[in-house]
């Protein structure tokens, strides 16, 4: 079964970039300690960044993320999806209007204009290709940015929600949760390793 997985890092008071993030500083000013974990050696980080992105059969962003990602600082072959721990899911970008052009050509990017359940549906149908295609249960992962992720959350479209949970205070930047309506979680697991705590929650349907 697809399951719809919401997966980011964030800080210790709820940041998930620091201050004045831009394509040219896609995390912010301190931003880049949210993700120690996912470049870390500790084994045990290694393992869970491994098993986490083996499941993604396709992946879900908003277009400042895209934007991000997409330019001439952003991903390149050591620091694309997955840290290198994974291949090359499907992307699908959530935005108003397609970009006139797209650096990572080698990425299968799809644009969907039409909203962001549009874009999780989606997502679901490559990611449910991807399992028939390699014999394996895939998901759908909400890679980000923070918005996109609470949007998706608010409009009951997640199953699961992971928590990369930084030892960092950032004071400022792009907050993960900015209201909505109040959400049940059950949690699943909690994992600390030396640079992270890793929290999965399940979340429960109103």
């Amino acid at each position: 079964m697809t399951r719809i997985i919401a997966d980011i890092s964030v800080s210790l008071d709820g940041f998930v970039t620091g201050p004045d993030p831009g394509p040219d500083s896609g995390l912010g000013a301190g931003g880049e300690a949210l993700h120690t974990w996912a470049f870390s050696d500790d084994p045990e980080d290694r393992r869970l960044l491994r098993e986490a992105t083996a499941r993604s059969g396709a992946v879900v962003l908003g277009r400042r993320l895209f934007d991000v990602v997409d330019a001439p600082n952003g991903w390149d072959d050591t620091t694309g999806y997955g840290a290198g721990e994974v291949g090359k899911p499907a992307f699908v970008v959530v935005t108003s209007a397609p970009p006139q052009s797209v650096r990572l050509t080698d990425l299968d990017w799809t644009f969907v204009t039409t909203g962001l359940p549009d874009a999780v549906d989606a997502a679901r149908e490559r990611a449910e290709e991807a399992s028939s295609r390699t014999g394996r249960d895939l998901d759908v992962i909400l890679m980000g940015g923070g918005a996109t992720i609470g949007s998706a959350l608010e409009a009951g479209l997640v199953d699961t929600l992971t928590l990369h949970l930084a030892p960092v205070v950032l004071g400022a930047g792009t907050p993960l949760f900015t209201g909505g309506a109040p959400r049940t979680l059950a949690q699943r697991s909690v994992t600390s390793t030396s640079t992270a705590t890793q929290l999965t929650y399940d979340v429960l349907r109103q």
